[in-house]
C-alpha cells in the first residue's frame, strides 16, 4: 500500500527551514519542494515517461511560485499525462517555439525572403528594395517576432511613410510587406498574412498621367530653350533637345555609353537588356531598340561628342565621370525653365506620340514602334518590329524637321500652329 501524503499548507512552507543537505517536503500527487542549503526553495514534479523511466520537472522557485501556482501546474501536467503527452518533451517543444518566434522577426525573415528573389530581379531593383526596406520598414517593425506583429503595428509604419508625401512608395512596401508576410506562412514561421486584407488604410491617390505640355505649347518650349535662362550648360541643354527628338525614356538616354552610337553610319541601337521590357524577369523582350536618328540629331550627337566623348557615357556625371547624370538632373532642369509640374523627361515621349499622330498624320503603331511599347495584343506581337524600320526613319526626320520649323517662327502664347 502506498505511502499516504500529508498535503502541505503554506505555513510549512513558509517556514521550511535550512538543513546542512538538501531535503523534501512532498505534497502528494509526484509535487514536492526541495529546499536547499542556500535557502533557496524550489517546486519539482515527478513523473514516470511511458517507458517507466523516472523523469522530473522544474516549475519555479518559492515564494514566486507559490504552493496554489504549484499545485496548479500539477494538475495541468498530469491532464497532459492522461492525454499520452510526454511533460517534458512538451516543456522542450514550448522552450524551442519560443526561442524560434524570437528569432524569427520580420527582419530576419524579410532578408531570408529578400535573398531568394534577388536572382529574379535587375541589380536596380534589388539596391532599391534593400534600401527601401532598411529606411522606412526595419526601424519600426524589423526587430519584432513576425507572429507578434499586428495590423496596428504595420498600418503605423505604413502612414510614417505617408505623411512625407511618399504614397506611391507607402503603397509598394504594402505590397512588399505582404509577400513576406506570405513567405513566413509558406516556410511554417507564421500563421497569418496581417497585410493581405489592408485594402483602405492607405489614402487613395487618383491615377495621373506624367505632366507634359502640348503641341500648341512647344513653340514656346523651344524658345525658353534657346534663350537658356536657366544658365544650362552645353550637354544639359543638348539633353534636352535630344529628348524632344528622339524621345527615349530618361534613364535610357542619360545612361548611354558612346559605345553603342555610330557617328560615322549615324546609327544608335540600345541592347535590349537596357530597355525597359529587356529587363522584365518573365519573357523579356529580347529585341534591341533601334532609335532612328535624324539629321539634326546626328549633329547633335557629334556636337556633344567633341564635349564628352572622352569619357564613358553620352553625359558623365560632374563628381564621378565612371557614372552618368542622375535620373533627377533634367527634371530639375525643366524647374528652372518654369515648367515645374508642367513638363517631365517622361513628357517628352506623351509630347510625341501626340504630336505626331496629329500633325504629322502618322499611324499609331508606327510611333508606338518608336516607343518602344509592348505590343497590345497576340497578333500584334507576332510581327517583327523591325518591320517599321524604313518608315520610323522618315517619320523621325519629319519629326525633326517640324521642331526647326516651330523653332524659326515667333511665339504666339495660345496661338494653334498650323501642321506642316
Amino acid at each position: 500500500m502506498p505511502k499516504l501524503i500529508v498535503p502541505l499548507t503554506d505555513i510549512q512552507v513558509r517556514n521550511a527551514k535550512t538543513k546542512d543537505k538538501p531535503y523534501k517536503l512532498f505534497d502528494g500527487g509526484g509535487l514536492y519542494l526541495d529546499v536547499m542549503p542556500s535557502g533557496s526553495r524550489i517546486w519539482r514534479f515527478k513523473y514516470r515517461q511511458q517507458n517507466g523511466k523516472e523523469n522530473r520537472l522544474t516549475f519555479g522557485p518559492y515564494p514566486e511560485v507559490t504552493l496554489q501556482d504549484a499545485r496548479e501546474r500539477r494538475l495541468e501536467t498530469r491532464r497532459l499525462m492522461l492525454q499520452g503527452v510526454d511533460p517534458g518533451k512538451h516543456r522542450d517543444d514550448a522552450k524551442r517555439r519560443l526561442t524560434d518566434r524570437a528569432a524569427n522577426t520580420f527582419e530576419r525573415i524579410a532578408r531570408e525572403w529578400y535573398a531568394n528573389k534577388v536572382p529574379t530581379w535587375s541589380e536596380r531593383t534589388a539596391k532599391n528594395m534593400i534600401v527601401r526596406l532598411e529606411a522606412d520598414i526595419f526601424p519600426r517593425i524589423g526587430s519584432r517576432p513576425i507572429t507578434e506583429l499586428k495590423h496596428r503595428d504595420i498600418i503605423e509604419a505604413l502612414r510614417k511613410i505617408e505623411e512625407r508625401g511618399a504614397t506611391e512608395i507607402a503603397k509598394r512596401l504594402k505590397a512588399v510587406c505582404s509577400q513576406i508576410f506570405s513567405y513566413a506562412i509558406q516556410c511554417g514561421l507564421a500563421e497569418r498574412n496581417q497585410v493581405v486584407d489592408m485594402k483602405d488604410v492607405l489614402k487613395s491617390r487618383r491615377a495621373s498621367h506624367f505632366a507634359a505640355i502640348d503641341a500648341d505649347e512647344l513653340p514656346a518650349f523651344l524658345a525658353s530653350l534657346e534663350r537658356n535662362e536657366a544658365r544650362m550648360f552645353q550637354p544639359t541643354r543638348i539633353a534636352l533637345r535630344l529628348m524632344l527628338l528622339i524621345f527615349v525614356r530618361t534613364s535610357e538616354l542619360i545612361e548611354t555609353p558612346w559605345s553603342e552610337i555610330d557617328l560615322e553610319k549615324g546609327e544608335w541601337i540600345i541592347p535590349w537588356q537596357r530597355m525597359k521590357r529587356g529587363k522584365l524577369t518573365v519573357n523579356p523582350d529580347t529585341t534591341n531598340h533601334h532609335v532612328c536618328l535624324s539629321r539634326q540629331a546626328i549633329a547633335l550627337l557629334r556636337e556633344l561628342h567633341a564635349i564628352t566623348g572622352g569619357s564613358k557615357y553620352l553625359f558623365p556625371n560632374q563628381r564621378d565621370p565612371k557614372k552618368p547624370i542622375s535620373n533627377n538632373t533634367l527634371l530639375v532642369v525643366l524647374g528652372r525653365m518654369g515648367y515645374k509640374g508642367r513638363m517631365t523627361g517622361h513628357g517628352f515621349r506623351a509630347l510625341a506620340m501626340s504630336t505626331i499622330k496629329e500633325r504629322l498624320g502618322y499611324r499609331h503603331e508606327v510611333v508606338d514602334r518608336q516607343l518602344a511599347h509592348a505590343p497590345r495584343d497576340k497578333v500584334a506581337s507576332a510581327y517583327d518590329r523591325a518591320q517599321f524600320l524604313a518608315e520610323r526613319k522618315k517619320m523621325m526626320q519629319d519629326w525633326a524637321d517640324y521642331i526647326d520649323v516651330l523653332s524659326l517662327r515667333p511665339t504666339v502664347t495660345g496661338a494653334r500652329t498650323a501642321s506642316p
